[in-house]
């Protein structure tokens, strides 16, 4: 019934739903279910935490295993160095968990486990997650500033040079840009992978529907189909890091503002 469901609406491998039969668990009205969304995000969250201990031997011949987590870690360095300054290594760890934990996020999503009975769940293609990741990001922008500027902080709203008679104006439209970060921060991923699950969901229809109507329809739709879907896949894995990238890096020249106040 539920693969019924799936293939005539691509929305339905979006649905959150409780697991071990706990849909009736609410504490004070809220309900505290362990759904398929918190298990995704405690594999993702385990596949961090697997990848960063088994980079943690500290060889003298560092191998492919250590090379990786200190290549990412020095990726994750040298972007905050170059957006930042010597002021944002402190936030390698924050920047480097964040970026690894969208981008497992995104990979987990695209694992092809229907063949075995798994069905992945991409939490990420969820507004509520990413905008949790955002605001997580924009409340260390904001205690950062205030810590370091105090009320000074609020000199970001009128760019450096700007004559007096337009401070009305410009401030306004400053502080909007600068509340409106989280949002953005949180819709663009959001958006990006949500799109993405929901055309594969599609092609896979089209895969379903032209094999079950016979050999001719077969060859005309389901075989292209299943070509174009292998494409956009590999095109997914790209968007998936690319996203993880972009995040972290949005998040760094976020930071930047509230260290480096211009």
């Amino acid at each position: 019934m539920a693969a019924e469901q799936a293939k005539i609406d691509p929305m339905h491998q979006f649905t959150i739903e409780p697991l071990f039969g706990s849909a009736d668990w609410e504490l004070a009205g809220v309900n505290i279910a362990f759904t398929n969304s918190a298990l995704w995000m405690a594999i993702a969250a385990f596949a961090l935490w697997a990848f960063v201990v088994g980079g943690m031997k500290r060889q003298v011949v560092p191998g492919r295993w250590q090379m990786a987590v200190e290549s990412a870690t020095g990726f994750i360095d040298d972007m905050l160095a170059a957006n930042v300054g010597k002021a944002g290594r402190k936030y390698v760890p924050y920047i480097f968990s964040l970026f690894m934990f969208i981008l497992f996020a995104n990979l987990l999503g695209l694992l092809p486990l229907g063949v075995v009975g798994l069905h992945p769940f991409t939490f990420t293609s969820h507004f509520t997650v990413t905008g949790v990741l955002a605001i997580l990001s924009f409340s260390i922008v904001l205690i950062v500033g205030f810590a370091r500027h105090g009320l000074h902080f609020f000199s970001l709203f009128v760019p450096h040079g700007t004559p007096w008679p337009m401070i009305p104006v410009i401030a306004p439209i400053e502080f909007i840009s600068f509340m409106v970060r989280p949002f953005s921060l949180a819709l663009r991923l959001f958006v990006a992978m949500m799109a993405g699950h929901v055309l594969l969901e599609v092609l896979s229809s089209f895969v379903i529907s032209g094999i079950n109507a016979g050999p001719v329809y077969g060859v005309l739709i389901a075989i292209p189909s299943l070509a174009l879907m292998v494409g956009i896949v590999a095109l997914e894995v790209l968007v998936s890091a690319i996203q993880a990238y972009v995040f972290a890096l949005l998040t760094s020249l976020y930071i930047n503002d509230a260290e480096n106040l211009h």
